[in-house]
């Protein structure tokens, strides 16, 4: 069997219109692309990609702030994504070990991750990458 090159990176501009395809199969939002060329261009958000074979087959989001409220920065791995046929293949511990390693290195102090309640596959990745549930409750309001 044939070992299969498979890798994470930092996106960049030319990766614009994979990760236009892999967000509308992941969030359905209907970005353009100036939209994913302008964030990659001027946002201070880190966007991890999974590759194989060079084919971009997932990504995933990470932001740091800080606060007053917190003694370091705080981050957040905001966005997560694997097409189905690159699944299981343990390519969401490699985006999740990259970006923590980024913000390890920006000192960041805390990450944290949101997903649906029900997603257990996810959830079994982060607690398998030592993310803890915790008893807190989102409420949203759309403006």
């Amino acid at each position: 069997m044939k070992e299969e090159n498979i890798y994470v990176r930092w996106a960049n501009e030319n990766d614009a219109e994979e990760l236009l395809k892999l967000n509308d199969a992941f969030n359905g939002v209907g970005t353009t692309m100036e939209d994913v060329k302008e964030s990659l261009a001027l946002s201070n958000e880190l966007i991890a990609l999974a590759v194989i074979e060079d084919q971009a087959v997932g990504f995933a989001c990470a932001q740091y702030f800080k606060s007053f409220c917190y003694r370091g920065l705080q981050g957040e791995i905001t966005e997560m994504y694997i097409t189905e046929v690159a699944r299981r293949r343990g390519l969401a511990t490699l985006l999740i070990a990259f970006i923590e390693e980024e913000l390890r290195e920006r000192s960041v102090t805390s990450i944290k991750i949101l997903t649906g309640q029900r997603n257990e596959m996810a959830i079994k990745t982060y607690e398998k990458s030592n993310y803890t549930r915790t008893e807190e409750v989102l409420l949203q309001k759309k403006l």
